[in-house]
């Protein structure tokens, strides 16, 4: 998002996240309803550009979402509308900015029963367990499967495991992908979770295991070069020879040897 959608949803979180996090066990509820608004606007370019307008007053804006979220908890309606009065730099910034509240509020429900660090593990070991699976994670992003199928997949996959939220969130990556990697629609629910907890969280992967003293040097160094605590999550990946790739957020360092290697050809080819 550019400068001024991340300023209005800024403005919309920080305004309404006491509420969400006061809302208990209806905050899953909340995220749900404003999962269906983001449907609503994935699924209609002419409501998506109507509602993101900002040459039209925000009043019928306010009108129409209402009427879209009838029946909804009140604090739904409330921050959808106050999405819907703010001013997007881009029509597709509004159903974006949507979705991360839903995130922020279907997560909420979890702090509230201190169960949010559970879901933050459980996410990753599904990440894991991904990793050398690439037919089903093409099957996941394949938009030739019906969405139902791919929640399906999901549902198999955790099997019994999984809290209530886990999955929640696991079954809505499968089912709107949204264009993303099903693993991305993960990491980026983690990086949620860890500003919910006031932490960074750094993906590092690996040729090999890390040690438990590697992994503390690591999470020390990492949290003194990036000013805060910082949550390490390894992923062991044979592929990339060896050295580390680190992502912290936006920041990638790499050293691995694979990455060495690409340089190295990229320089003889020019």
């Amino acid at each position: 998002m550019r400068g001024t959608s991340r300023a209005s949803l800024q403005a919309v979180e920080n305004r309404f996240a006491p509420d969400v996090r006061t809302a208990g066990g209806q905050a899953r509820r909340i995220g749900e309803e404003l999962f269906a608004l983001v449907d609503a606007l994935d699924g209609s370019g002419s409501l998506r550009r109507t509602l993101a307008d900002p040459s039209l007053d925000a009043a019928p804006k306010s009108g129409l979402v209402a009427r879209l979220l009838d029946g909804a908890d009140p604090r739904t309606v409330a921050i959808a509308q106050a999405l819907v009065s703010s001013r997007w730099s881009a029509d597709a910034d509004l159903a974006h900015a949507t979705e991360r509240l839903a995130f922020v509020a279907l997560l909420s429900s979890a702090d509230e029963d201190s169960s949010l660090a559970q879901v933050e593990e459980e996410l990753f070991s599904l990440t894991r367990a991904l990793a050398g699976q690439r037919e089903v994670r093409r099957y996941l992003l394949d938009p030739a499967y019906p969405a139902q199928a791919r929640g399906e997949l999901v549902d198999r996959l955790l099997g019994t495991q999984g809290s209530v939220v886990t999955r929640a969130v696991a079954r809505r990556a499968a089912v709107a992908p949204r264009g993303r990697r099903y693993v991305t629609t993960l990491q980026h629910v983690g990086d949620v979770i860890a500003e919910l907890r006031s932490r960074e969280v750094a993906t590092v992967v690996s040729a090999s295991p890390l040690t438990p003293a590697q992994t503390a040097r690591l999470t020390d160094l990492l949290g003194r070069a990036l000013g805060r605590a910082v949550q390490v999550n390894v992923v062991v990946d044979p592929g990339v020879v060896g050295g580390l790739r680190v992502q912290a957020g936006p920041d990638v360092i790499d050293s691995t040897v694979l990455s060495r290697l690409a340089d190295a050809r990229r320089q003889l080819a020019g």
